[in-house]
C-alpha cells in the first residue's frame, strides 16, 4: 500500500485535454525517417521462453475508491471510463480493502480517503478502550451495510473485473496493540494481537463472503498483509494524547505471526464458503518477501495459493521469480506506484518514461502472471505544490481533487491525466488477458504473443533524449507471413497513442525510428509458431555450464559424485564438463523442466542432502533431479531445482576452482550460468 509522501510529476491536462487524447488514439501519423536516428537497438522477441497466461492489469481500489465513491455522477464515471473503459486504462482486476476502522470515539486523523469503514458495528457508546466485545458469529457485530462508498466502485465495475482479490492494511483498532489502525507505538512491534488471530482470520473471511454475496461477485484470493515485515506503520500521540502521526492503516506483522494468521486464514474461509484462497503477503519489495517467505514451512507455504509482492524496491526480482517457480504457484505484482520527476507536471514526458521502464522491468524480471497498480486516481491537491511536498508530485496517472462535494461538476472538481495515463496504455491495450509474455533480449522492450498465437506485441521504451532506430527480429518465431507487417502505435510528447504507417517484414525483418522520449508499441501480425533453433537450450544438445561470477565451469569431480567448478584449463575439461539436456515437460515455457545429464558417466544431475551431486539416471521422474532454467534474456540462466527450490551456485562467491553448492535464490551472479553449446557440438540423445 501506498506510503510515506508518493508524489507524481506531470499532469497532461484538463478532463477536455484527455478526452482529446483518447479521442486521437488511433489517428495516423508518418513514421519518423531512419535517417534522423541517432541510436539503434535490435529487440529479437523469443516465443521459445513463454510464460502462463498473463491475467492482465489492475488496481487497489483504497483509497481513490474511498474518497469519489459518492461523487456526483458525471465525475465518477468519469473516472470509471478512464480506469476501466476500453479507451482508458482498460483494467481487469480490482482489490477491495477491508477497512479495520478506528474506534468510534477517535476523531479521524488518516489522510483523505485512508480512513476505511470497518465492517464491524460496535454497540453505542463503545470506545477505544472497549476491545472485548466482538464475536464473530454474531450477526449483530457485523454491518452489512459498511463501506459505502468503495463498495460504489465493485457495484459499478463488476462488469469489468474477471479477477477480485480483497486484502487488509490493518486488523480493526480492537484487535491490535495500539488500539489505532495506523500502527503501533513500536513500528518494529507485532500490532496484531496473538490471541485475536482467530478472529482477525474470521473478520477477513466474514467481510469476504458478505461481499461477495451482496454484489454477486467471486473473490478469487484473500491477502491478510500490506507489506506487513516493514517499520512503515506506526502512532504518534500529540501533547493532548490523541493521534498526530500515522496517515494512513497499517500494521507491522512479522515473518512469525504472519504464518500464524495463514493457518487460521485456510478453515475460517473454508468455514465462510467463499471459495477464495489466500494470497501472501504483498512484501513491499522482492528482497523483504524473500527474507519472510524462506521463514514459512512447508505447510504454510501449501496454504498460500499465490504468491503476491509490491516493487517499490526493485533488487531480487528473480529471486521471487524463482522461488514462485519453485513453489510451483503462480506470481502477481501487486502493487506499486511511483514519482519520476520533480514537481506536479502533466505534460513532462519523464513521470511516463519511468513507469514504461518499470513495467518492462518488472515483466522481464519477476515473470507476473498479473500487474496492479497502487491506485492509478490520486489526490491532485496532495500532489500539488505546497501539498505534502513543497514541489508537489506525479502519483497517480489520474489526478482529482479528494474534496471534492455533491455540488460540484467536472468544471469545478477537474479530472487530469499525465503521462503515466498515456503510456501505461500502451501496455494495457496491447497486452491483453490471455496473451503471453516472451522473452527478449533487450531490457527497454517486453513482448507478449496474443492469445490466438497468430500475433504478437513488443512495447520499447526509448527514454533518450534523442530518436532511435529499432530493428524487430522475427526470426524467433516458426511463421513469419510473406505479408507480415508491424504497426508502431507512438506515445510521446507529441502524440499518445499515434498509430503510425504499417511497416512490411522483410528477410524477417522490421525496421522502425521511434522519437525520443517515447513508449511504442508494436504490434506484429503474420507471425506465429517457434522455430526449430530458437530456444537457447534444446533438447538433446550437449552444452557447458560457466559461473557468471567465477568463469569457471561445472565439472564432474574425481571421484565421480560431486560437482566442482573449474577452468577450462583444469585436468577434468572435455566430457567432464558437458551436459546434454533432457527434457521433462512442455515445448516452450519459462517453467519447463530438463534433466541435466553428464554423457561421459551417464549420470545425471540432482540435489541430495541439501548438495548437488552427479547419480545413477534410473528412469525414474524424480523432481530432485529435474531443473526449471530462468532467464532476463541477456545469455544467463539461474537453474531451479524443482524438489528443493534451491539454485546451482558457485558456493561463497568463489572465483577460485571449488565446490558447487545448491543454495536458496539470491539473485547473485554466483548463481547464474552461461550455459553454451559444446565444441563437440550437438550430440542427440
Amino acid at each position: 500500500m501506498a506510503r510515506r509522501t508518493r508524489i507524481r510529476p506531470r499532469l497532461l491536462g484538463t478532463l477536455c485535454a484527455t478526452a482529446l487524447a483518447t479521442g486521437t488514439a488511433l489517428a495516423t501519423a508518418p513514421p519518423t525517417t531512419a535517417q534522423s536516428a541517432a541510436a539503434a537497438v535490435t529487440v529479437r522477441p523469443d516465443p521459445s521462453y513463454q510464460q502462463e497466461r498473463f491475467e492482465g492489469w489492475g488496481t487497489s481500489l483504497v483509497w481513490f475508491a474511498n474518497a469519489t465513491g459518492d461523487y456526483p455522477d458525471e465525475i465518477r464515471e468519469r473516472l470509471a471510463d478512464l480506469l476501466f473503459g476500453d479507451d482508458g486504462l482498460a483494467l481487469n482486476i480490482a482489490r477491495y480493502n477491508i477497512g479495520g476502522g478506528n474506534a468510534p470515539d477517535v476523531k479521524d486523523y488518516l489522510r483523505a480517503g485512508g480512513a476505511v469503514e470497518g465492517w464491524w458495528k460496535a454497540p453505542e457508546g463503545t470506545t477505544r478502550e472497549d476491545t472485548g466485545w466482538w464475536s464473530p458469529g454474531d450477526a449483530a457485530d457485523w454491518n452489512e451495510d459498511a463501506d459505502a462508498t468503495q463498495r460504489w466502485w465493485v457495484e459499478r465495475i463488476k462488469d469489468d473485473v474477471d479477477r477480485w482479490e480483497t486484502f487488509s492494511n490493518s486488523p480493526p483498532w480492537f484487535m491490535t496493540q495500539s488500539g489505532y489502525v495506523s500502527g503501533g507505538f513500536d513500528a518494529g512491534a507485532d500490532q496484531l494481537k496473538e490471541e485475536s488471530v482467530d478472529d482477525f482470520a474470521a473478520y477477513l473471511a466474514g467481510a469476504t463472503k458478505r461481499l461477495e454475496k451482496a454484489h454477486g461477485i467471486q473473490v478469487d484470493t484473500v491477502d491478510p498483509f500490506n507489506e506487513p515485515n516493514t517499520t512503515y506503520w506506526s502512532t504518534r500521540l500529540g501533547a493532548d494524547g490523541e493521534p498526530v502521526g500515522g496517515r494512513q492503516e497499517g500494521a507491522h506483522i512479522g515473518p512469525g505471526l504472519q504464518q500464524k494468521v495463514i493457518r487460521a486464514l485456510a478453515p475460517a474461509l473454508r468455514k465462510a464458503r467463499t471459495g477464495a484462497e489466500i494470497s501472501a503477503m504483498d512484501e513491499t519489495d522482492p528482497s523483504i518477501f524473500a527474507q519472510n517467505w524462506t521463514t514459512y514451512p512447508q505447510d504454510v507455504r501449501d496454504l498460500v495459493g499465490r504468491m503476491n509482492v509490491h516493487t517499490y524496491g526493485t533488487g531480487r526480482r528473480t529471486t521471487v521469480r524463482d522461488l514462485a517457480k519453485a513453489a510451483d504457484k503462480p506470481l502477481w505484482m501487486s502493487e506499486v506506484e511511483g514519482d519520476w520527476g520533480d514537481g506536479q507536471d502533466f505534460e513532462d514526458m519523464r513521470p511516463g518514461l519511468g513507469l514504461a521502464q518499470r513495467i518492462v522491468d518488472d515483466l522481464r524480471e519477476l515473470e507476473p502472471r498479473a500487474w496492479v497498480f497502487w491506485q492509478p486516481v490520486e489526490d491532485y491537491d496532495n500532489m500539488r505544490p505546497g501539498g505534502e511536498s513543497a514541489k508537489g508530485g506525479n502519483w497517480g496517472s489520474i489526478q482529482l481533487p479528494f474534496s471534492c462535494t455533491a455540488a460540484d461538476t467536472l468544471e469545478t472538481c477537474p479530472v487530469r491525466t499525465n503521462t503515466k495515463f498515456d503510456t501505461a496504455r500502451n501496455f494495457t491495450h496491447y497486452i491483453k488477458p490471455g496473451d503471453r509474455l516472451i522473452g527478449t533480449d533487450d531490457t527497454s522492450s517486453a513482448a507478449a504473443v496474443a492469445k490466438r498465437g497468430d500475433a504478437a506485441t513488443v512495447v520499447h521504451v526509448n527514454g533518450t533524449t534523442e530518436a532511435r532506430t529499432v530493428a524487430l527480429d522475427l526470426s524467433k518465431f516458426g511463421r513469419v507471413a510473406r505479408g507480415a507487417t508491424v504497426t508502431p502505435v507512438v506515445t510521446s510528447a507529441d502524440g499518445k497513442l499515434e498509430r503510425e504507417r504499417a511497416v512490411k517484414v522483410t528477410d524477417r525483418r522490421a525496421t522502425v525510428t521511434v522519437p525520443a522520449q517515447s513508449v511504442t508499441s508494436f504490434l506484429v501480425k503474420g507471425v506465429s509458431g517457434v522455430a526449430e533453433d530458437a530456444a537457447p537450450l534444446r533438447e538433446g544438445h550437449t552444452y557447458e555450464l560457466t559461473g557468471v561470477q567465477s568463469g569457471k565451469r561445472l565439472t564432474v569431480a574425481d571421484d565421480g559424485t560431486h560437482l566442482v567448478v573449474r577452468g577450462a584449463d583444469a585436468d577434468a575439461a572435455g566430457s567432464a564438463q558437458q551436459w546434454r539436456l533432457k527434457r521433462i515437460s512442455g515445448d516452450t515455457g519459462n517453467r519447463q523442466r530438463y534433466l541435466f545429464a553428464n554423457p561421459a558417466e551417464g549420470k545425471r544431475l540432482a540435489v541430495r542432502d541439501g548438495g548437488p551431486v552427479l547419480e545413477a539416471d534410473r528412469g525414474r521422474r524424480d523432481a530432485a533431479a529435474q531443473w526449471i532454467p530462468s532467464t532476463t534474456g541477456d545469455g544467463t540462466w539461474t537453474l531451479v531445482n524443482a524438489a528443493t527450490g534451491s539454485l546451482l551456485e558457485v558456493g561463497g562467491q568463489a572465483t577460485a576452482d571449488g565446490s558447487a553448492v545448491a543454495w536458496p535464490p539470491n539473485s547473485g551472479a554466483n548463481q547464474r550460468w552461461r550455459i553454451t553449446e559444446a565444441a563437440a557440438g550437438r550430440d542427440r540423445a
